[in-house]
C-alpha cells in the first residue's frame, strides 16, 4: 500500500473502501489519534446492556437554584439536565480518550489533512414538534453559539474560516491554515438547535420556556429554582441508533434542588431522590451508618475510572496586584497543610494533586524528556528555569498541624516580594505600609471547614484572609466579572486535551468576560505551548505537549493544589440495574435502569 495512502487510513482508523478517488475518506466515526473502537457495522458500545428496559424514574438532586433554560449564554443560572434535550452532530464514547461516532450525522467527510470536514445529516432527524432537523439549523447553530454563545465556543470554533451548505443535508466547515486535528471532532459535539423556534425569541435572553430540541428528553414540568422533570420523547427519532442503544432508559428524569448540602444529605437518606453522587470525605466516611444502608436498601460503591483529576484548588485571581508576584503565590501555598487536613477532615481518603493533568499519563513527572524538550526549548527565556530543572511537588508536611518549616518558606517568600511584618500591628505589610487582606469567594457552605484552617495559617504569616460564602446566582455572576480575589476552583481535564486549553489558560481569554481563565493568566510562553497541544500531529506527541504545557501552569503558581480520588463514590437506593463494564471515563448514569 503507498505510504500515502497508509497514512491516511491510520490517521482516520476507516476501512480502505472508503476512501475516494480524490484522497477524501467517508466515515461513520472519527478518532483524535488511532484506531476507532467500533466498526461501522457495530450495534451499540460495550459498556451498555443493550436489552436493558425503559421506564420508571430517576430522582436526583443538585444545590442552589436555577432561573434559565438556556444553558448556552453568560446570563443566568441554567437548569440541570439540559443537554438530554439536544441532539450534536456526533456523540462520543465513554472508553476511548477521544472518538465520537455519527448521532445527527450519518456520515462524516474529510480530507488527510483534516482542513476540513463535512457532516451529512440522518434524513430522519427530527425535532420534537415533528419538523426535518436541517443543514441550515447546523449552520444557524454555529454561527449564533460563536458570535452569541458563551466565550468557550469563540475560543473552540476560533479556527473555523467558513462554513456553507453542500447538497440537500451536508454542512461543510473549512478550517483556517494550520494543524488542528481536533476541530472536525470539535464541530462534531456542536449542539445543533432549532433556528425556526428561536426565529420569534431572543437568544441572549434568559427564558424558563421549555425549549425545543430533538434528544432523548424534553422538559415535562418545573417548579422554577426548585425543581425540573423531563420526560422521554416515546418517539425520540435516534431511540434505535448505535449510540443510543441502552442508554436513556429512564421515562422520567427528575432534579431537585437544596440551598444547603446538609439537607440535600437527609433527604437521600430519606428516601427522596435515588443516586447521590459523593463529594465529601466525612460524608463517605461517617454519613451512611442509617438503617437503609444498615439492612441494604442503599448501596455504597466506589467506582474506579481513567479520567484525569484534572486541577482542583485554591486560585488565584492574577488581575488582583497582591497576587501578581509569584512568590507571593508559592508563599501562600506553603500555609495550606494537606497533610493535616486529610488526616483530620478528610480519613486519609485523598491524593494531594501536583498535577493540571493527575491520574492520567499526561501529567508532568521527573525531568522533561526529549519530546518535551522539543518545545520548551524554543521557551526558555519565557519559563521559569525550574521548568527544565526541577520535578514540581506542592509542599509537604508531617500531618502534626506544626507546620513551622512551610511558615519560615513563607516569610521569607514573601520578604523577597517587597511584604514585611509590621511590628506594631503584627500585619503583613508593603512598602507603603498597606496590609496583605483579600478575600476568599465560596458558593458550597461545607468548604469552610477546609478553608477556616488555612486562613488560620495565613494570620500567622500576618495575611487577613475573609471567607465569603455567597449563593449560587451571586456566585456565577462574580465569577463571569472575574470579581473575586482567590475562589476554589476545579478546572476538568479530558484523556485528549486540545483547544478548550484556550479558553483554561489562553490571552485572549483572560479578559473574556465568562472565560474559564479565571487565573487572568497571560502568557505568551502558555499560549504558545497551547497551541503546540492542539496541533499534535499523534498521541505521543500529544502526551509529550500537554506534559510540557503542565509544566509551564505548575511552575507559575496559579493555584493551591488540593486532592484528588481515582475512584467515583456513589450512594444509590438498591432499586436500580447497571452494565456490567464500566467504562475508562466512569460510571454512565444514562446506561443504568430501574429494576
Amino acid at each position: 500500500m503507498p505510504l500515502r495512502l497508509l497514512t491516511l487510513l491510520l490517521s482516520l482508523s476507516i476501512p480502505a473502501a472508503a476512501l475516494a478517488a480524490d484522497g477524501v475518506v467517508r466515515s461513520h466515526g472519527l478518532a483524535i489519534h488511532g484506531d476507532l473502537k467500533y466498526g461501522p457495522d457495530f450495534t451499540h458500545f460495550d459498556y451498555v446492556d443493550p436489552k436493558a428496559p425503559k421506564r420508571g424514574e430517576l430522582r436526583l438532586a443538585a444545590q442552589g437554584d436555577f432561573d434559565s433554560f438556556n444553558p448556552f449564554i453568560v446570563k443566568g443560572t441554567p437548569a440541570a439536565g439540559l443537554t438530554a434535550l439536544y441532539d450534536t452532530l456526533l456523540t462520543a464514547s465513554a472508553d476511548e480518550p477521544f472518538s465520537e461516532y455519527g448521532l445527527l450525522a450519518e456520515a462524516i467527510e474529510l480530507p488527510a489533512d483534516r482542513s476540513w470536514v463535512t457532516f451529512h445529516l440522518r434524513p430522519q432527524a427530527r425535532w420534537h414538534d415533528g419538523k426535518p432537523v436541517t443543514a441550515d439549523d447546523v449552520l444557524w447553530s454555529f454561527e449564533t453559539l460563536r458570535s452569541k454563545g458563551l466565550p468557550y465556543f469563540r475560543s473552540y470554533y476560533a479556527n473555523v474560516a467558513k462554513a456553507e451548505k453542500v447538497g440537500e443535508r451536508g454542512v461543510k466547515f473549512t478550517f483556517q491554515p494550520g494543524t488542528n486535528p481536533e476541530l472536525p471532532l470539535i464541530l462534531g459535539q456542536l449542539p445543533v438547535l432549532p433556528k425556526h423556534w428561536w426565529a420569534t425569541r431572543d437568544f441572549e435572553k434568559t427564558t424558563l420556556e421549555p425549549p425545543l430540541g430533538s434528544g432523548a428528553y424534553k422538559v415535562d414540568s418545573f417548579d422554577p429554582g426548585r425543581r425540573v422533570t423531563y420526560r422521554r420523547v416515546p418517539d425520540y427519532w435516534g431511540k434505535d441508533l448505535p449510540v443510543n442503544v441502552g442508554r436513556d432508559n429512564f421515562d422520567v428524569r427528575i432534579t431537585d434542588y437544596y440551598l444547603d448540602p446538609t439537607v440535600m444529605f437527609e433527604a437521600f437518606k430519606s428516601g427522596n431522590y435515588d443516586i447521590k453522587i459523593e463529594n465529601s470525605a466525612k460524608n463517605w466516611a461517617t454519613g451512611y451508618d442509617f438503617p437503609a444502608r444498615r439492612d441494604g436498601r442503599v448501596k455504597v460503591e466506589s467506582f474506579p475510572h481513567d479520567r484525569p483529576a484534572g486541577m482542583q484548588g485554591f486560585a488565584f485571581n492574577l488581575r488582583r496586584e497582591r497576587f501578581r508576584d509569584p512568590r507571593v503565590r508559592q508563599a501562600l501555598g506553603e500555609a495550606f497543610d494537606f497533610e493535616w487536613s486529610n488526616r483530620n477532615l478528610f480519613y486519609d481518603q485523598y491524593t494531594r494533586t501536583r498535577s493540571f493533568f493527575d491520574n492520567s499519563e499526561l501529567a508532568a513527572t521527573g525531568l522533561p524528556g526529549p519530546l518535551e524538550l522539543a518545545v520548551l526549548e524554543p521557551l526558555r527565556d519565557q519559563l521559569p528555569p525550574e521548568v527544565f530543572t526541577q520535578e514540581f511537588q506542592p509542599p509537604r508536611t508531617d500531618g502534626s498541624g506544626n507546620n513551622r518549616a512551610n511558615l519560615g518558606r513563607a516569610v521569607k517568600l514573601l520578604g523577597e516580594a517587597g511584604w514585611k511584618v509590621d511590628p506594631k500591628s503584627k500585619k503583613l505589610v508593603d512598602a507603603q505600609g498597606k496590609p496583605f487582606q483579600f478575600e476568599i469567594l465560596l458558593v458550597d457552605p461545607m468548604f469552610e471547614r477546609v478553608v477556616l484552617p488555612f486562613v488560620k495559617n495565613l494570620e500567622r504569616l500576618g495575611v487577613e484572609a475573609k471567607v465569603r460564602t455567597v449563593d449560587t446566582a451571586q456566585y456565577q455572576r462574580r465569577l463571569e466579572d472575574f470579581d473575586f480575589d482567590m475562589i476554589v476552583q476545579v478546572w476538568p481535564q479530558s484523556l485528549s486535551p486540545g483547544n478548550e486549553q484556550r479558553d483554561f489558560w489562553g490571552s485572549a481569554a483572560a479578559e473574556q468576560k465568562g472565560s474559564m481563565n479565571f487565573a487572568g493568566v497571560k502568557n505568551p510562553a502558555v499560549d504558545s505551548l497551547i497551541e503546540s497541544v492542539i496541533a499534535a500531529p499523534d498521541r505521543a506527541s500529544l502526551v509529550a505537549r500537554v506534559r510540557a504545557l503542565d509544566r509551564a501552569l505548575q511552575w507559575q503558581y496559579l493555584v493551591i493544589p488540593h486532592w484528588h480520588l481515582g475512584t467515583d463514590r456513589i450512594a444509590y437506593w438498591d432499586e436500580f440495574g447497571r452494565p456490567a463494564v464500566v467504562p475508562a471515563q466512569g460510571v454512565q448514569l444514562d446506561t443504568w435502569w430501574r429494576k
